[in-house]
């Protein structure tokens, strides 16, 4: 297992869990204009799991191997109160009526997964469980709803300074002040 590969538990809407491992990034593909995971099994074998049968993909610490009805050991799926790392803090609802909360990256990475309409890369509400991070395909969703824009105080400051003076007309210092002005012919 090279260092670029993860820990996952994919749970599907149809029976059954599948562990293995997969890349960090990058890890769906198109294959005959269907999105798949590559995931590779505990055996070794490459599958292929088409992405329209996964529900969510959970990077975890350990597999629990002993657990097969919550493995992925995700205790909360709200946030008790407003989220203190900064982030996009949004509000999933699955296809079969599960839902979930989480913190999305505040860039671009959030677009560029949905327009693509591959899915959404997310931090749960408890990262002490199991899942560290998880991983919802757009096919899985059936409703994405931001909850807020979460920012750290200081950045939040920066900000609104930031916006304050490009209100303001700012006069254009001299470059020479001392120098006379002269007439060149």
């Amino acid at each position: 297992m090279g260092s670029g590969q993860k820990k996952v538990i994919v749970r599907r809407f149809s029976p059954g869990l599948l562990r293995g491992y997969l890349p960090a990034t990058g890890f769906v593909s198109r294959k005959a204009d269907s999105p798949v995971l590559q995931l590779l099994d505990l055996a070794g074998r490459v599958q292929d799991v088409p992405l329209h049968d996964v529900k969510i993909v959970h990077f975890v610490r350990e597999f629990n191997l002993t657990d097969e009805a919550n493995p992925e050991r995700l205790p909360r799926k709200q946030f008790l109160a407003r989220p203190r790392t900064e982030g996009l803090w949004v509000r999933l609802a699955f296809r079969d009526g599960d839902d979930l909360e989480g913190l999305a990256a505040l860039d671009l990475s959030l677009a560029a997964g949905l327009a693509d309409d591959l899915g959404i890369q997310l931090v749960p509400p408890d990262v002490r469980g199991n899942s560290q991070r998880v991983y919802v395909p757009r096919s899985a969703l059936s409703a994405l709803q931001v909850v807020a824009v979460v920012t750290t105080p200081t950045r939040r400051k920066q900000l609104e300074q930031i916006s304050a003076k490009a209100d303001e007309p700012v006069p254009q210092a001299d470059l020479f002040p001392d120098a006379v002005a002269t007439e060149v012919r």
